[in-house]
């Protein structure tokens, strides 16, 4: 870790030269590009260079127990291991600024819920699942778009699609990807046994257009009637939207707007990022694989957290986590679980750097 800490900060100084130099800064393009470099590299070797203070300062503390003078020596003790606990923190904060970003943290995020096993019972858990997620995105005062409801009879929801907009959206919501298990006694079952279903959760950012490029001719759109609640108009004409991406058999749909053209603009949206999910999945075999284990097919033995309805807790088997609040995790408090699943996810990746 030294090695590379020493070699960005020798890059960062070089930086420092080359930004004031007015033979690069003729080059308008490149110097923007070694500016945002050296923005990049500032707070790790700012970090750095504060390890290496403290470091000369824990020798000279050294050199000091090391001399003739007791009261000297003692007082050069007690500041030395006060500063080996600063360096140490200095030191875990490096590691922290080291872990690479992930790109996509800051997007929007478009969120997929699917009734998986367990029919009726599955459906109206993953409307119960879709109120989750709006009331928490209500206490992060995200925005929230609905492009897609296909409703049961009984009040369930085959597929819902859904965008969240809002300050790190993504960085928050994808720790979500995966089946979700419910266990509960049905409205339906008259026996009072308790019933396991599950409800699948897909994840994806919003991307632009510089991510993502469809052509035209590779796509099929559909226009049909939508279904489910709307009123008179949202059923008697063709407003709803399903298109369908050839080249990879992907398709979307959208029927929460009335004009067939917001409905095609909706549509596109989810479809870039269906489409950028699935190359990045075709490029990164690593990825590919992380993303068929947090999404799985539905069954019940592939689960991510557990809501057991009869002792009202909720328990995340990722990280063993488990809370016993389900009343208000179903509110939409779920940020406590999230923010337990990101100090894991970086410990994980913190254990990497010191492998």
């Amino acid at each position: 870790m030294f090695e590379r800490l020493n070699k960005m900060r020798e890059r960062y100084l070089e930086l420092n030269g080359l930004i004031g130099d007015p033979e690069v800064m003729k080059d308008i393009d490149e110097w923007r590009k070694l500016v945002k470099e050296h923005a990049a590299l500032e707070e790790i070797v700012q970090k750095y260079e504060e390890y290496l203070k403290i470091s000369a300062q824990m020798d000279e503390c050294k050199a000091m127990m090391d001399g003739q003078d007791n009261d000297l020596k003692e007082l050069a003790e007690i500041e030395y291991y006060e500063l080996r606990d600063k360096r140490e923190e200095v030191v875990n904060n490096i590691k922290i600024a080291l872990i690479p970003k992930d790109p996509m943290d800051d997007k929007n995020v478009i969120i997929e819920i699917r009734g998986g096993a367990g029919g009726d019972e599955a459906a109206l858990f993953a409307m119960d699942l879709n109120r989750m997620y709006h009331r928490f995105a209500e206490r992060m005062r995200w925005k929230v778009e609905d492009l897609l409801l296909e409703e049961t009879g009984i009040g369930g929801a085959k597929e819902v699609t859904f965008m969240m907009s809002g300050k790190s959206a993504y960085s928050k919501m994808k720790y979500e990807s995966g089946v979700h298990r419910v266990q509960r006694v049905p409205e339906t079952e008259a026996q009072g046994r308790i019933h396991t279903s599950t409800v699948t959760v897909a994840v994806l950012p919003e991307v632009e257009e510089v991510n993502i490029e469809i052509d035209e001719k590779d796509l099929k759109i559909d226009t049909y009637r939508s279904g489910g609640a709307g009123g008179q108009h949202i059923n008697k004409t063709d407003s709803a939207v399903r298109m369908t991406h050839l080249p990879t058999g992907i398709v979307v749909s959208c029927q929460d707007e009335r004009s067939q053209i917001k409905n095609r603009e909706k549509a596109m949206r989810v479809l870039k990022a269906k489409l950028y999910d699935f190359y990045q999945s075709q490029k990164d075999t690593e990825y590919a694989q992380n993303r068929k284990n947090q999404v799985g097919t539905g069954d019940r033995s592939e689960k991510i957290r557990t809501y057991n309805y009869p002792q009202g807790r909720v328990t995340d088997h990722r990280i063993g986590m488990t809370i016993y609040t389900l009343p208000t995790f179903m509110d939409g408090d779920i940020l406590s679980m999230i923010q337990a699943l990101e100090v894991a996810d970086q410990a994980a990746k913190l254990a990497g750097i010191d492998n």
